[in-house]
């Protein structure tokens, strides 16, 4: 008897905490992510994110960046998609995990360099407050792992976000 009072307990207490938590979540949020500029950040990007059920929702980044880097003047472009699954912490405060991809063209000015395309596996972890109005922030690291050939190394990409919630 104890035994079943105690696992309703922990099912009631559990269930409200989800539903105490989506009171915060949007269906939509768009606005800027500021990154690191390694060789695959880009510093200042344009995020989107839509929810596609209760705790999942998908993620779209695209970012550019102009640099003349040592003599060599070139355009970095780079879309990144991301699938998070998202946890409650507490009202508004959520962490959330998941897999992704990024996409980069690298096109320089000069003719004697070639441009690049080059594919990333990404993951992502990070946590993030939604406000009672309709504002977002949040803080992320994600990992991503070059599977062509001028990229087959690690690199870790941080950012922060502010979103508009709509």
């Amino acid at each position: 008897m104890i035994k079943q009072i105690l696992v309703i307990m922990i099912f009631s207490m559990a269930f409200s905490g989800v539903l105490q938590a989506q009171e915060s979540l949007s269906k939509n949020a768009i606005g800027l992510r500021l990154g690191d500029e390694d060789d695959t950040g880009l510093g200042l990007e344009a995020t989107y994110q839509r929810l596609v059920s209760s705790d999942n929702r998908v993620e779209i980044d695209f970012g550019w960046r102009n640099e003349d880097a040592g003599g060599l003047d070139f355009d970095l472009y780079k879309l990144t998609g991301l699938y998070h699954w998202m946890f409650g912490i507490n009202k508004g405060l959520y962490w959330y995990v998941g897999p992704g991809a990024s996409l980069r063209y690298l096109t320089f000015d000069s003719d004697a360099v070639d441009s690049e395309f080059d594919v990333f596996i990404a993951g992502n972890v990070g946590i993030e407050y939604n406000f009672a109005i309709p504002l977002q922030l949040s803080f992320d690291i994600r990992p991503e792992f070059g599977i062509t050939d001028d990229t087959d190394d690690l690199e870790i990409d941080w950012g922060l976000s502010v979103r508009y919630k709509f």
